[in-house]
């Protein structure tokens, strides 16, 4: 059995809709795993956002607005009235569920069971058309098998029993839809495993089940080598490790959840990235298979916080790193680079939820400098310590741009570089044309 995950985009509209049922009904046993259709997150956080600061009036004008795009697609996703009915009743409970939040006290803590809604209506729109279709399938509510600890770590115990548990009530069935992204708090709630989240219930539902594959699909011909937001003539990038997806996935490379690679990883399933709107194309595949090359690709990550932590009493002792990895770990916010000389530490994190606490708790330890919008330069490729000639290119091309930090040696498939962010599109070009002159007939 396969996992095939689909983003909001490839189910954005009907006709996307009715080409993803195309592609999963291949005669192989699958787990069709659903976002929200396009824009349906965005608009469930503004009502959301809405109703806690008691702007009514416009909530529920943007909760009928949503029901009125729902039902034109569904009068042209169904080809039999029957069904469209059957649709627009099942939608229409949905948004009265939305809208019953109107007239009572809406707090911040509700906020996730409306977001859920996306992934719900999607899926329950995508299982009518397979049952229009007359396609034997079965939608396993994620609700009753995905869930997060105390931390909102994945409890992938739980997980692997209980999707078992679901899968095997329908033993002659071949394809399963459920949700992406939603889940259940240790409380029992409804929560989610944020933005993006549901490449990582794909994964981890791949890693409860062994599955053979998991394919992502989304509408970009796999990993490309650069940011084609920002760049030109990038390439898709066909094979990488897992520990090269896993660098290019959190340092900022769009198409993919960074927390996606670990369980696929875990398990050594492969994971396969797709273009619904272009099947043909072979995409990237993801495994543990390394395929050095001097560079493979380039992401840049925004939102980025330096901290320098400077002290005379780091010279010729122990246990000052130490004291400092404590203080971040006692606020759980995680570390992206570090480098150190003999009197002072600089690091990097992308979570300033509590900055102002950490900075009190450093500057016991020394003197404290903070720099906020920064971005990280990831450049994946083979930075073998033993061989030379990779990295003075990157410098070269980076000659005009003041680099913060460099992060070389830690990894010998990346280097990273940072820098400010209002230097990044121009750095993201330099690279291109330095580290690619292939694509520029150079």
């Amino acid at each position: 059995m396969k996992i095939m995950k689909f983003g909001g985009t490839s189910v954005g509209t009907p006709e996307r809709m009715k080409s993803v049922v195309n592609l999963i009904n291949q005669g192989e046993k699958v787990i069709v795993v659903l976002s929200a259709m396009s824009g349906t997150t965005n608009a469930l956080i503004e009502i959301a956002g809405m109703l806690v600061s008691g702007n009514n009036a416009s909530a529920l004008n943007r909760i009928e607005a949503l029901r009125a795009r729902y039902h034109d697609v569904i009068n042209e996703l169904y080809s039999t009235q029957e069904y469209r009915n059957e649709a627009l009743k099942m939608a229409d409970e949905h948004f009265n569920y939305i809208s019953s939040f109107v007239n009572g006290t809406f707090s911040r803590s509700m906020e996730k069971s409306i977001i859920a809604e996306g992934e719900l209506l999607s899926t329950n729109l995508f299982s009518l058309l397979l049952q229009e279709m007359k396609i034997k399938s079965e939608l396993i509510p994620a609700l009753n098998f995905m869930r997060i600890d105390k931390y909102g770590e994945p409890d992938l115990y739980y997980i692997t029993e209980n999707l078992n548990r679901e899968l095997a009530k329908y033993p002659d069935t071949d394809i399963f839809v459920t949700q992406g992204f939603i889940c259940r708090n240790s409380f029992g709630e409804t929560d989610n495993l944020k933005r993006g989240g549901s490449d990582y219930t794909a994964s981890l539902a791949g890693a409860a089940i062994g599955a053979s594959e998991i394919e992502i699909w989304t509408d970009i011909n796999g990993f490309h080598n650069n940011d084609p937001r920002y760049v030109d003539n990038t390439f898709p990038v066909r094979q990488l490790s897992f520990d090269e997806a896993a660098e290019l996935a959190y340092f900022g490379a769009k198409i993919l959840h960074p927390s996606t690679i670990n369980p696929a990883r875990e398990k050594n399933i492969p994971v396969r990235l797709k273009n619904t709107m272009d099947p043909a194309d072979p995409g990237t595949i993801i495994s543990r298979d390394y395929e050095l090359k001097d560079y493979k690709a380039v992401a840049a990550k925004d939102g980025i916080t330096a901290i320098r932590i400077r002290s005379d009493r780091m010279l010729m002792a122990y246990g000052f790193l130490r004291k400092v990895f404590e203080i971040f770990e006692s606020y759980r916010t995680p570390i992206d680079m570090i480098t150190t000389s003999e009197v002072s530490v600089a690091l990097t994190i992308d979570n300033t939820l509590y900055l102002k606490e950490i900075e009190k708790e450093l500057s016991e330890l020394g003197h404290v400098e903070i720099e906020e919008n920064q971005s990280i330069i990831c450049i994946v490729g083979d930075f073998r310590t033993e061989r030379t000639g990779s990295a003075p290119e990157i410098f070269e091309a980076l000659d005009t741009v003041p680099l913060k930090m460099i992060a070389y040696g830690g990894s010998p498939y990346s280097i990273s570089l940072l820098i400010d962010t209002k230097d990044k599109v121009k750095s993201l070009k330099l690279l291109n044309q330095h580290l690619f002159p292939e694509i520029y007939g150079n």
